[in-house]
């Protein structure tokens, strides 16, 4: 099953972490947390450094911009072709 990512908090009590928020996932249902910590935060949540960071916000604007002038391509296309190699193999 995919689940979709979701931030979730928790406190710790006792060396445990506890999770007290609505979820819809049954009993049972494994999930990873992943602590970070406040420079993290700072930073976006990512460990990108600055150079990677503007590196990715040029490629997100030049996306912006393919979109913006009909360079795209339909994802169900993309998802055939991708397909269709791997049924090659």
């Amino acid at each position: 099953m995919a689940l979709a990512m979701r931030a979730l908090k928790a406190q710790v009590r006792g060396g445990r972490l506890v999770l007290d928020e609505p979820t819809n996932l049954p009993d049972g249902t494994e999930v990873e947390l992943v602590a970070v910590d406040d420079e993290g935060l700072a930073n976006g949540g990512d460990d990108l450094d600055d150079e990677e960071r503007r590196r990715l916000h040029e490629s997100i604007e030049r996306g912006v911009e393919d979109v913006r002038a009909g360079r795209t391509i339909d994802a169900e296309q993309v998802i055939a072709k991708l397909r269709a190699r791997t049924a090659g193999r």
